[in-house]
């Protein structure tokens, strides 16, 4: 029997009236002109690339990004696209990879909270190494980057939150989508041309949650790997390589062969991927992240740290209850032995228990709270021990990530706080100066001072660039 995906509330006149969700996005993709996105949009567009910059720079602090790099070189040929924070210039598909993965490196990098994607780390590579190719102005790329950002939080909009439920990361699954519309824009494909390219990505859309169980680099390397997809789609459909028809919605498309035809594909809505496309910009309601952790967490550390100075000194606690939404304890609560005691800063991302524990204790959760002799500190690993989780059936998910954390103390004291809409969420965000903030803790990292203000005035001044290629170039410490 094959199965097609419900969509809830009887659908979108609009989208039936003018086609696919394949088509509707690449007449998007190629008819939306740099003045038709509002300025704010365009603004808070720099903002994020800002951000994704600051997190790649401070990635190249650690050995990942160096043995990454040495990985890609020993398969690349010369190139001009530069590896940013890095000393390096790869070919465009190469460099694509190294960006995604930096950007993504440390898991501080913005979320779509409904979609949970992380779009600006495959669709910003993408366009910029598309604009390589192409001789793109600045402007042109941040255009691109939008369509990137639209395309991606549409699409993963859609599956209602399904794809962490069976194992799958969809950063990278629905990322391809935005990259290959982000470069298909910027190579000049026409409409039925982005059309085609969206059925050679659904082959390439991949992501597995399988480095949950053992902290393996893989999760970095899958926006990356999206974006350089997201390039080669684009340029093969520029040459008429025929791809597939229905990438989203087809009997073998992304939607059923990922969730399978049954109930979890039942709940996917596809006319989120196109409602109010051009109008609704899903760009604004990408969160910036606080805590260099899994998105999941974030609600549960900001609860513990409301509650750190009304506590006192963490070893009168008797024990600890996170209440978190069901839909993601696979990723941040289970299984709880391997929680409680992380192996490596990846393990302890995405941990509830690590995390709530090293709030509690250190009074911040920054990177230094993911560095080896934090992964060790026995009074931050023997309150782990003390947290359990529950559902919370209060919360907003996915719209915004909730937490909500219970201390009982030793002597029957109780602490309770509750974040019911994370900080970063739409209704929350963090400001452009809060951003600009966060890039300047992480670029200095790496860089001197003066060197982190002209970059900073780079990429917020790159809507007057007349090449982004040259702009970005100034990355690359070469």
């Amino acid at each position: 029997m094959t199965f097609q995906p419900k969509i809830v509330g009887g659908g979108d006149p609009e989208a039936a009236d003018q086609g696919s969700i394949q088509l509707r996005l690449a007449r998007f993709a190629a008819s939306i002109a740099s003045d038709d996105i509002p300025a704010e949009v365009r603004a808070r567009a720099l903002h994020h690339i800002l951000d994704a910059t600051g997190i790649a720079v401070a990635s190249t602090r650690y050995d990942f990004a160096h043995k990454t790099l040495a990985g890609i070189r020993a398969l690349s040929g010369a190139g001009e696209v530069p590896v940013i924070g890095m000393p390096a210039l790869l070919p465009a598909r190469d460099a694509a990879i190294l960006n995604g993965y930096l950007g993504h490196g440390l898991d501080y990098d913005d979320t779509h909270i409904a979609a949970i994607v992380h779009p600006t780390v495959s669709a910003f590579p993408a366009a910029l190494s598309a604009a390589a190719i192409a001789g793109a102005s600045g402007r042109d790329m941040v255009t691109a980057y939008i369509i990137g950002v639209e395309t991606a939080a549409r699409i993963g909009m859609a599956a209602k939150s399904q794809f962490h439920q069976v194992g799958h990361h969809p950063t990278g699954m629905v990322g391809v989508f935005g990259a290959t519309l982000a470069a298909g824009r910027l190579l000049g494909l026409n409409e039925q041309a982005l059309v085609n390219a969206q059925g050679i990505a659904l082959s390439m859309a991949s992501g597995s949650l399988q480095f949950l169980e053992d902290g393996a680099w893989t999760k970095r390397l899958h926006p990356g790997w999206a974006a350089a997809a997201g390039l080669t789609a684009a340029s093969l459909a520029r040459e008429g390589f025929l791809g597939a028809s229905d990438p989203y919605d087809g009997r073998f498309g992304l939607y059923n062969s990922y969730l399978g035809c049954g109930p979890r594909t039942e709940q996917v809505d596809t006319s989120l991927a196109t409602r109010d496309l051009g109008r609704t910009w899903e760009l604004m309601a990408t969160a910036i992240k606080p805590f260099p952790t899994c998105h999941f967490t974030h609600g549960a550390i900001d609860a513990a740290l409301a509650l750190k100075d009304e506590i006192g000194d963490p070893a009168g606690i008797d024990s600890i209850l996170v209440k978190v939404p069901e839909g993601v304890h696979k990723t941040i609560c289970e299984p709880q032995e391997k929680k409680f005691a992380p192996q490596n800063d990846y393990d302890a991302k995405f941990s509830v228990q690590f995390l709530v524990a090293a709030a509690l204790v250190s009074g911040r959760l920054t990177l230094d709270e993911l560095e080896p002799n934090a992964l060790r500190d026995p009074d931050i690993l023997a309150l782990a021990r003390r947290v359990a989780y529950a559902d919370d059936p209060d919360s907003p998910f996915p719209a915004t990530y909730s937490g909500e954390v219970i201390v009982r103390m030793r002597d029957g004291r109780e602490y309770l706080h509750r974040e019911h809409i994370n900080r970063g969420a739409a209704s929350r965000p963090l400001s452009n100066e809060e951003i600009v903030a966060k890039w300047r803790d992480n670029a200095t990292m790496t860089f001197n001072g003066g060197r982190v203000a002209e970059l900073e005035a780079v990429v917020l001044g790159l809507e007057e660039a007349p090449s982004a290629l040259a702009a970005f170039r100034r990355f690359a410490t070469v």
